[in-house]
């Protein structure tokens, strides 16, 4: 007998909640997405004013409208996930704010935007001209996850040329570092968009994991720009 169907563990615990997110199953406002490539899994997001569940496709009405239940409580403990409607200038904001906190503003961006998801990266900052592109398959993770990645590209233009030792040294000032890596490396491993990062050209889980290997050997170009899909985190053996 098949293992039923198992939320996403993907739940920021800082967020805040929405109190204006529904409360029941039957509200107007949620809408169930239903997938035959999905077996095990079932997500939840907000897209505007409307909740979407993601879910397998074929499950009994009961065992759904139990899931809609469950993923409405995890959305409410959670809150919204932090990029779901923010705009380039939200991001801008954001870097700004972090590079204050943790790099005593030394990272002066020119732009940071979204960017649409693409097929093998998530982010990508070129030193050169100052811009950072964020791919909008970020746009579902926790805040400290995305704030990790922002802070990554960020470290690019304060140490410009690869991932060098004095470059992690810089990530690193962030005290989440660790946990946004495990969250990424798990993340990578989703089908979907999530999975796939983001596109050609920039940085992907295994740039923004940090492995061993790579502390003292990395190679980015700088003028060229960063660019990270699933490699944004650091294996931590």
């Amino acid at each position: 007998m098949p293992s039923p169907p198992r939320p996403d563990p993907d739940v920021d615990p800082d967020s805040r909640p929405d109190d204006g997110l529904p409360t029941s199953p039957d509200d107007p406002r949620i809408e169930v997405r239903r997938s035959r490539r999905r077996k095990r899994t079932v997500s939840a997001r907000v897209e505007g004013r409307t909740v979407v569940v993601l879910m397998p496709a074929g499950l009994p009405r009961a065992e759904e409208r139990r899931l809609v239940v469950d993923m409405l409580a995890r959305l409410r403990r959670s809150g919204r996930r932090s990029g779901s409607r923010a705009s380039d200038e939200d991001l801008m904001r954001r870097a700004t704010t972090l590079s204050a906190r943790w790099m005593d503003g030394r990272p002066r961006p020119a732009s940071i935007r979204w960017v649409p998801a693409m097929t093998t990266r998530w982010a990508s900052c070129s030193p050169g001209s100052g811009e950072i592109r964020v791919s909008d398959a970020l746009r579902e993770v926790p805040s400290y996850v995305l704030d990790y990645v922002v802070v990554h590209e960020l470290a690019h233009l304060v140490v410009p040329g690869g991932h060098t030792p004095q470059f992690w040294a810089e990530v690193r000032r962030y005290p989440r570092t660790e946990r946004a890596m495990g969250f990424l490396e798990a993340y990578a491993r989703t089908p979907g968009p999530a999975g796939d990062g983001a596109a050609g050209g920039g940085e992907g889980v295994g740039d923004l994991v940090q492995d061993d290997d790579s502390r003292a050997d990395d190679s980015l170009a700088d003028d060229q720009g960063s660019a990270h899909g699933p490699d944004l985190t650091a294996d931590r053996r």
